[in-house]
């Protein structure tokens, strides 16, 4: 697997201050896509054991609130094998902080068994994540509103409970 990008201090993908991991591969090919660069699965660095390391190691500061993991597509069947690994030991090592995840891939179809996307490992990285955010980016229905979200058809999902809040945004401002 490769990556384009870790963000060691980022506000933009998830609630609080977070780490973001950016990686490489993306089939979906969403018009407007803010990061098209990722949907090569050769673009950026080869993803390693010292990479994983330096996440963890950022991870470790106390205004870290969690970890977001986005792309491209964590969900390609090529890049879960080491992404399930990163958020098992960041579950393991942080279990305070949440961990976010976003796919253009659906939960409820293309992640069950029989899906698109479904592996040996999909039902153990499902498990690690506290929320996702699924759905392909839809150019037509972008809404800059939105919190944590590009467009409207996308769904925020706490996986825990399996409950869509996709109005989160509406929920925070409470």
């Amino acid at each position: 697997m490769n990556y384009g990008n870790i963000k060691s201090y980022d506000i933009a993908d998830g609630p609080g201050i977070r780490v973001s991991l950016f990686v490489s591969g993306c089939r979906h090919h969403c018009k407007g896509c803010f990061n098209a660069e990722t949907w090569d699965f050769g673009f950026g660095q080869p993803y390693t054991k010292e990479t994983e390391d330096q996440i963890i190691g950022y991870l470790g500061k106390d205004y870290i609130q969690g970890l977001t993991v986005l792309g491209g597509e964590p969900f390609e069947p090529e890049n879960q094998v080491e992404v399930v690994k990163l958020l098992k030991r960041a579950k393991e090592t942080y279990p305070q902080k949440d961990i976010w995840c976003y796919s253009g891939y659906l939960y409820d179809v293309d992640m069950q068994e029989g899906g698109k996307v479904h592996t040996d490992v999909t039902e153990e990285m499902l498990s690690y994540i506290d929320v996702l955010v699924d759905g392909e980016f839809v150019q037509e229905e972008k809404d800059i509103r939105l919190l944590f979200r590009g467009s409207r058809n996308q769904r925020l999902i706490m996986l825990q409970n399996g409950k869509d809040i996709g109005r989160y945004d509406e929920m925070i401002k409470r």
